[in-house]
């Protein structure tokens, strides 16, 4: 089922087992795993919308949608890691973004354009209130992004009614380790350009990142309240739809 096409690429929404094995091979490569295909129990409960370079068919980014009720909340991926029984007040329909990922050797902005397009045309057509997953960094080793976690304690805290608490074992808290000023280039240079899209569309994050050996990330719990993005990017997202 095509969902949008912009330029040379197309999203389509599938539930083919040979399309979800081309998404699971293309997170494994991303990733950096040491194995063929990623894959989890999470796969058969959600939608997968794969985005391809139409010219050939080549699959070029991936991620998977589910979505929830607040009540519902223990059920999802980001549950495992994060304590979020007071996101389970929330009072409407949330969906939940997870392993996304767009191929090392395509830097096309389009491709994320698209795919922020595609998830728009979705919560449009499902009534979703709010989105939510892992934003991930790459590795597991926090120096290289002590810039991009001060920009994200000084600017993009959650708020306190949705504020996750801790559950994973090991975890960087750097809300309240971090006093540093930012380096703002090194910042938004070292920032996954997911999360990026996330913030500037009024997204917040957790007050601690979750190290992930077994994904080999450090990655932080997001939020995005669609009430709150500005007009203007809404405009923008829905022009392409």
């Amino acid at each position: 089922m095509i969902l949008l096409e912009k330029g040379r690429y197309r999203a389509r929404q599938t539930d083919d087992p040979a399309d979800i094995a081309a998404a699971q091979a293309l997170r494994a490569r991303c990733f950096g795993l040491n194995t063929a295909a990623d894959h989890d129990s999470f796969d058969v409960k959600s939608v997968h919308i794969l985005l391809e370079d139409s010219t050939d068919g080549t699959l070029v980014c991936c991620f998977r949608l589910l979505p929830l009720q607040g009540r519902d909340l223990p059920n999802s991926y980001a549950a495992q890691f994060y304590e979020l029984s007071a996101l389970a007040a929330y009072d409407g329909l949330m969906m939940e973004v997870g392993r996304f990922c767009i191929t090392p050797d395509r830097t096309d902005p389009d491709i994320l354009r698209l795919a922020w397009a595609a998830m728009t045309d979705y919560v449009d057509r499902a009534g979703v209130g709010m989105l939510f997953g892992c934003s991930s960094f790459a590795g597991v080793e926090t120096a290289q992004y002590l810039d991009a976690f001060a920009v994200l304690r000084a600017r993009h805290l959650a708020p306190k009614r949705w504020l996750p608490q801790i559950k994973a074992p090991d975890v960087f808290r750097f809300a309240a380790k971090l006093r540093r000023k930012p380096d703002m280039k090194q910042a938004m240079l070292r920032m996954p350009p997911l999360l990026r899209s996330y913030l500037m569309m009024g997204g917040w994050v957790s007050d601690h990142a979750v190290v992930d050996r077994q994904m080999n990330t450090l990655h932080v719990f997001t939020g995005l309240e669609i009430g709150a993005i500005p007009a203007a990017r809404k405009r923008l997202l829905r022009a392409l739809v």
